[in-house]
């Protein structure tokens, strides 16, 4: 049997860059490429492009980037190609690619960027699709179509850098939502750029730190209790993993909590009863299927000591690594890393899957 040829995209031009090459490296050591072929494409952190032919220890070691293992690349607009364009220094050689699977965490590569070139270039992409990626990344956008699902929601305000000359609005933003609040840039991933706010003194400085990743803030309600998440497997027929929680002994869970756990626990399965786990499961759905999200995707929400599930957000290319959320959940569930990525793979052709 032929093999397919699959695009694994890596690095990215994103703060998250460091996190895509841990996440690539588990996903690239895990695949069965004697079934599948498979091509290595990195993104450097200027943006460029690069076919990489080297090992891949180099990956995670952020040595990947050497003049003798990297070709540059680009897409190529001819549909019929569906592939890439190797820029090499005797000419140009085409590359055609049966799909892509971008392992691209944050900006330039979680928020449709690359999906929509990709989608140009009629290279099918296995993940969320441009609209739906674009859509989870606005945190305001996917609160709101959330809510119009009948997804309780955090109220939020969002501010521009021109509103910084207008602290009293903001001031008032803040009074009216109350304290603690968070203050968060409205496109970013891996909770960079996000304080929480415990006094009205606190906030002009919080938003000047969200505005050093974004060009939009927002001002978003804290809302009591633990966060809790929901790993999705498909488009049509849906695999749901085991519901995890976030237990917090202090602060918020932040970049450095999110891959150190130094004062943090992460419970799978969720410590909750079966019916609240199913009302989690069933709420993560609803949310993953009103944002069009395809593949994959984790849905983070919060449950509150009454009871009550609000939507937080979706990770529509959640961490990868074999200690990640999302793979761990699935574990739960009785699905192997292997066996995650065998099924993300068997999507390349079939839009139903």
């Amino acid at each position: 049997m032929e093999r397919k040829r699959v695009a694994i995209l890596f690095g990215g031009c994103s703060s998250e860059y460091e996190v895509s090459l841990q996440s690539a490296y588990a996903v690239i050591t895990h695949i069965d490429q004697e079934r599948y072929e498979i091509i290595l494409i990195g993104i450097d952190k200027t943006g460029g492009w690069y076919l990489f032919q080297g090992e891949q220890e180099d990956i995670l070691s952020d040595n990947w980037k050497q003049k003798d293992t990297c070709i540059p690349v680009a897409v190529s607009p001819d549909k019929t190609l569906h592939g890439i364009l190797l820029l090499k220094d005797t000419g140009v050689e085409r590359l055609s690619l049966d799909a892509a699977l971008p392992i691209l965490h944050g900006k330039n590569g979680e928020d449709g960027t690359v999906q929509g070139v990709l989608e140009l270039a009629d290279i099918p992409v296995i993940g969320c699709k441009t609209m739906s990626s674009a859509v989870c990344m606005d945190k305001e956008t996917a609160h709101r179509l959330a809510k119009e699902s009948g997804i309780k929601v955090p109220d939020s305000y969002i501010i521009s850098k021109t509103d910084l000359q207008d602290v009293k609005q903001i001031l008032a933003y803040g009074k009216d939502l109350g304290y603690p609040l968070f203050v968060k840039p409205l496109r970013a991933g891996s909770s960079f750029g996000i304080t929480r706010v415990t006094e009205e003194g606190e906030l002009m400085a919080a938003a000047e730190l969200g505005f050093t990743y974004d060009s939009q803030v927002i001002l978003e309600e804290m809302i009591d209790g633990f966060e809790v998440g929901c790993a999705i497997l498909g488009t049509e027929e849906l695999t749901i993993g085991a519901v995890d929680e976030i237990e917090l002994s202090e602060g918020f869970f932040d970049y450095t909590e999110k891959y150190t756990l130094k004062s943090s626990r992460i419970h799978v399965p969720a410590r909750v009863s079966r019916e609240k786990e199913a009302q989690i499961k069933k709420t993560g759905v609803k949310i993953y299927r009103s944002l069009g999200c395809s593949s994959f995707a984790r849905v983070d929400m919060f449950l509150t000591p009454e009871g009550e599930i609000y939507f937080n957000e979706v990770n529509t290319i959640p961490g990868f690594t074999a200690h990640s959320r999302y793979p761990n959940m699935l574990k739960a569930a009785g699905i192997s890393f292997e066996e995650i990525l065998l099924r993300l793979l068997e999507m390349v052709g079939n839009d139903n899957a």
